[in-house]
């Protein structure tokens, strides 16, 4: 690994590499997460901006029955009233 090869191209080139041993169902979900994640992350940084800190905590954990698994998330809000 070259030291200077940005972070993001190495990400980028790990993502398509497992994308490749993906079915279309699957490449089509992670899509699916990949762009609700930015929505969310967009989302936070407007609270944030609109004053208050967002911390994502893992409420459970879902299982597909064969293995498989993924964190379900909820938001902890904190607001700092400023008088």
């Amino acid at each position: 690994m070259n030291i200077n090869t940005p972070i993001r191209t190495q990400v980028k080139e790990r993502a398509e590499e497992q994308a490749s041993t993906m079915t279309e169902q699957q490449q089509a979900a992670i899509r699916m997460l990949a762009n609700d994640l930015h929505r969310l992350n967009h989302a936070i940084m407007k609270a944030v901006e609109a004053g208050v800190s967002v911390e994502l905590v893992r409420s459970a954990r879902h299982h597909g029955g064969d293995g498989h698994w993924g964190d379900l998330m909820i938001p902890v809000v904190v607001t700092n009233r400023i008088q």
